[in-house]
């Protein structure tokens, strides 16, 4: 349930109204623009009464909220949240973002890969320290050494890093170490204890679509980091689980501007893992911008042919830089003032 506060408000009325709701069990989230403040109501609305609600002086109306995600919900919070990655980079109300590097983490050759990133244009840094993969026989990744590879290049290159974590015992270990957003992969969208466990760090969430997640359920994962206090997640479109055998994933365009529509939340466009080989990384990337992605996460690796991991699908250094020009240009169609049609 939504309550909308009457204009002539004062600060003073609204946290008596606040109290007062939540004096009843319910929770609350004030969300205050440019043109109106909601009350968003979190609970077992049905015990609420909305004409008393209507009847109180401070409220301008009051409507129900019929889907189950409340925190994330665009009605709750009709402005597009903005967030802060670290290092001034900020993701989401116009602000775009590249996030770029390899698969893994693989040794020296970590740095030579951040700097051709950065040189193209990307503005975050990711990597793989430890990584889920199919078989337990492959390469697990680097571990802790991994994110203090990670953390160097991004300290030298002034680069947010992001990284994968997939243990809720290991969320002390990432915040140690200085990482700047926590990655939570497809494998882990619904697993519930490390998406709890990565709300209370309170750092920014780059959470991922699980491989065969609704779009709804997808949500309601980003409900589970935000219901424990952190408002910083951003929302990773990264392929689903399809019939169809020529790509990776099948790479769902359409979710990026329904996850617009619904919630307030970034929304980031993942075409590495979506198509699963170079040839198609690109084109896919053009399309998650001119959808409205508020930014890419794209793997590049030096000599793809020897990537402990993924190296079917990551760009050369000189493919991202030629990837970025084109991201460039389609921003500025997608953003252009046209004016009056």
């Amino acid at each position: 349930m939504i309550a909308v506060v009457r204009d002539s408000a004062t600060a003073e009325q609204l946290d008596h109204f606040v109290r007062w709701i939540e004096d009843r069990g319910f929770r609350t989230n004030v969300s205050q623009g440019d043109n109106e403040t909601l009350v968003g109501i979190i609970g077992d609305t049905t015990r609420i009464d909305p004409f008393l609600l209507e009847s109180m002086d401070i409220v301008e109306r009051v409507q129900r909220v019929s889907e189950p995600f409340k925190l994330a919900n665009r009605k709750f919070h009709p402005e597009d949240t903005v967030v802060d990655c670290g290092h001034g980079v900020l993701v989401g109300g116009g602000h775009f973002q590249v996030i770029a590097g390899p698969c893994s983490v693989e040794g020296d050759n970590l740095m030579a890969i951040a700097r051709a990133v950065r040189a193209a244009g990307a503005t975050m840094l990711r990597g793989g320290a430890f990584k889920p993969r199919t078989s337990p026989y492959t390469s697990q990744g680097m571990g802790a050494r991994g994110l203090d590879l990670l953390m160097e290049a991004g300290s030298e290159l002034d680069m947010p890093v992001v990284t994968e974590i997939m243990d809720p015992r290991d969320v002390g270990l990432f915040l140690d170490r200085g990482v700047d957003v926590l990655q939570i992969g497809a494998r882990n969208a619904q697993n519930f204890p490390l998406l709890r466990e990565a709300g209370k760090s309170g750092i920014p969430v780059l959470l991922k679509r699980g491989m065969s997640e609704t779009i709804d359920e997808f949500v309601m994962s980003a409900e589970y980091v935000m219901s424990e206090g952190n408002a910083n997640v951003m929302l990773c479109e990264r392929g689903v689980r399809t019939f169809e055998t020529r790509t990776r994933n099948t790479f769902d365009v359409n979710a990026i501007p329904v996850l617009h529509h619904l919630t307030h939340l970034p929304v980031v466009g993942d075409p590495s893992h979506a198509t699963g080989y170079t040839r198609y990384v690109r084109p896919a990337a053009y399309a998650a911008v001119a959808a409205g992605a508020d930014a890419l996460e794209i793997e590049v690796h030096d000599c793809p042919a020897k990537a402990w991991s993924d190296g079917a699908q990551a760009l050369t250094p000189d493919q991202f830089a030629d990837a970025m020009r084109r991201i460039a240009l389609i921003r500025e169609a997608v953003t252009a003032d046209l004016g009056e049609a």
